[in-house]
């Protein structure tokens, strides 16, 4: 991975640039704690003047922020891109999608869904709940549904019930090394074709009842 500051004579479009100074403090971020990182070295990484840093993002605790709601918060590109087919085929692409999205960004990944340094305080806690919800709120569209139809909360957990199994799949592929990309892929295809055709269906045949603790 090249590590060069970025050419200062290039001109960049603000939008292009913001994206620059993002991918070089994911980067950073991912390498080393929260704490070791300055906004001087994300700067000198992205070669841009550090009061542009606070201009796009403010401090370097909510540049940190941004960062870990992107990394686990699940695009709509991600629904776009699915096939037409069967449920098998779709549950492929989107965990094929995925795995890649992870690769991709391992490091930061990784530290974004178990943040340390900066902090396990209540805006931490909001931005990791509404990731998770949103990321729920993704698979929902895939199949046809929403968390406002008719058990969509209970739907929205059940989803979420599975992101906790992705990154313990995650973590197991990428940290420990005890299951490989292959298995992992296998058992998130297998589990999330189970959730949609087999778990969804059940719940939905449940009559209405009465909203038991905690929030949606």
């Amino acid at each position: 991975m090249n590590t060069e500051p970025a050419p200062r004579w290039r001109r960049l479009e603000p939008d292009e640039r913001k994206e620059q100074i993002y991918a070089c403090a994911a980067r950073l971020f991912g390498e080393r704690p929260y704490s070791e990182v300055s906004t001087s070295d994300i700067a000198a990484a992205a070669g841009v003047a550090r009061g542009l840093i606070n201009h796009y993002f403010g401090t370097k605790r909510e540049l940190y922020l941004e960062i870990i709601r992107r990394a686990l918060t699940v695009p709509r590109l991600a629904v776009e891109i699915l096939p037409d087919g069967p449920l098998e085929l779709r549950a492929d692409v989107a965990i094929e999608w995925f795995l890649d999205m992870v690769t991709s960004q391992e490091r930061m990944w990784l530290a974004a869904i178990a943040p340390e340094g900066i902090g396990r305080d209540l805006e931490v806690e909001r931005i990791l709940e509404e990731a998770d919800r949103e990321s729920a709120d993704r698979v929902l569209e895939a199949v046809g549904l929403s968390r406002e139809s008719e058990h969509g909360p209970e739907l929205n957990a059940l989803v979420r019930a599975f992101g906790g199994m992705v990154k313990a799949a995650g973590r197991e592929w990428l940290v420990r090394g005890s299951l490989t990309r292959e298995q992992v892929h296998l058992l998130l295809s297998k589990s999330l074709v189970t959730l949609v055709g087999e778990v969804f269906p059940a719940i939905q045949a449940e009559p209405p009842s009465p909203r038991q603790g905690g929030r949606e």
